[in-house]
């Protein structure tokens, strides 16, 4: 059967797929959530959650390193790829080997686009109810939110040199939804480099665990250099779509809950 990935790929699936390669970390964790554990045979090094999947499942490299070998020795009929996470030449280099599906995320309504696709590549019953809680858990947190103020602030990925998340990205409209907004203007650049000294005026810098690991310590030295307040958050709930956004809006309540 042919079905279309949020690349507008016609990507042929002849069969309910069985043995699943995923190179992208919140996807892979969305798998699970659908039921498909067991159907995993590929995972990157990047794949944490849930913990237990390695072992079962070969480390087949990272997201933008791939060993093909073990790829093609997995004998898959599906790989879950990402356009951000995964390159061109990946995706290329596996297509010879079984479908290839690309996600393509901007915003919510496109993670639950590709949910409900996948869950009817599936047949997957968990993902509408997936679908129906990330909905009601983003309608809350939109009333929660009603009443706060705008604040600027920067979401910093990554050190030597500093790159911030832009407005073109799936983190900026989590940003907006915490009306946090954003301080950088150029919408071309989705992870530009910066310079601190050009953005004096904004009120906070929100220093990301991931990809860059970001500790307490680097949030406590970077505010008394830029005498800014600086805050350490969770990566994973700002840049992790799928099921992952479940649990996410109920963290976005205690980052506000502190700042009250």
């Amino acid at each position: 059967m042919d079905y279309r990935d949020q690349l507008d790929r016609i990507v042929n699936i002849p069969n309910t797929p069985s043995r699943i390669v995923s190179l992208v970390p919140s996807q892979t964790e969305l798998l699970v959530d659908l039921g498909l554990k067991d159907s995993i045979v590929g995972i990157t090094k990047f794949c944490i959650h849930p913990a237990d999947l390695r072992g079962p499942a070969t480390i087949v490299g990272g997201t933008k390193n791939i060993h093909l070998q073990k790829i093609i020795d997995l004998k898959p009929d599906f790989i879950f790829c990402n356009k951000e996470e995964n390159s061109l030449e990946i995706v290329e280099m596996l297509q010879p080997i079984a479908p290839v599906w690309v996600s393509d995320m901007y915003s919510i309504e496109d993670c639950i686009e590709m949910i409900l696709m996948i869950g009817e590549i599936f047949q997957s019953a968990p993902a509408k109810k997936i679908v129906e809680d990330i909905s009601l858990g983003k309608n809350n947190f939109k009333e929660f939110m009603q009443n706060k103020k705008l604040k600027s602030i920067l979401y910093i990925i990554w050190k030597k040199p500093y790159m911030a998340a832009g407005r073109n990205t799936f983190i900026n409209e989590l940003l907006q939804l915490n009306k946090f907004e954003n301080a950088i203007n150029d919408v071309e650049s989705r992870y530009p480099e910066i310079d601190f000294t050009n953005y004096s005026g904004i009120e906070t810098i929100l220093l990301s665990t991931e990809p860059y690991p970001f500790n307490n310590k680097d949030a406590e030295a970077l505010g008394k250099e830029l005498n800014k307040e600086v805050i350490l958050v969770d990566g994973e709930y700002f840049s992790w779509y799928g099921s992952r956004l479940i649990e996410a809006f109920e963290y976005f309540k205690t980052l506000h809950a502190e700042s009250d």
